[in-house]
């Protein structure tokens, strides 16, 4: 099983879309295994956002994503990575497919409403940084066979 960071960020709240966004992962037979709602810190967002200090959209992004709260996520399932990054679409509004969740519900590329980790190795850096090992619930399904 693999483990992906999502981040359903402030236009999901503002916009009451959460339940559905979230009803998409979990219909996909992913499992949420860790969530929490915060107002992410400047600090964090600097550093969740490292990879694209000096790119023209990086002060709009951090402004956007410390706007209101967020939805941070841990998911599980099968190859989760690449589920949850397909279910999301792509980040250009123009290349998002109806069907995703951008491609539904994006407004505006800039206020892209998901992040979603991009590696084995994003995912791993993003959970620590808004998880601790105890907030992390692993749990089986024994019910799993029922669908």
């Amino acid at each position: 099983m693999e483990r992906t960071f999502v981040m359903l960020k402030p236009g999901v709240l503002q916009r009451r879309i959460a339940g559905e966004v979230i009803g998409r992962f979990e219909r996909k037979g992913l499992k949420i295994i860790a969530m929490k709602l915060l107002h992410m810190d400047k600090i964090t967002a600097e550093v969740h956002y490292a990879e694209h200090k000096g790119r023209d959209f990086y002060e709009k992004l951090l402004a956007y994503t410390l706007s209101g709260p967020v939805i941070a996520m841990v998911l599980e399932g099968n190859e989760a990575i690449s589920v949850v990054r397909r279910l999301a679409g792509s980040t250009s509004l123009a290349d998002a497919q109806p069907g995703t969740i951008r491609g539904d519900y994006a407004a505006c590329t800039r206020l892209n409403i998901v992040h979603a980790s991009d590696s084995p190795g994003s995912a791993e850096r993003e959970i620590g940084l808004f998880f601790g090992k105890g907030e992390i619930c692993a749990w089986e399904d024994g019910n799993a066979g029922w669908f």
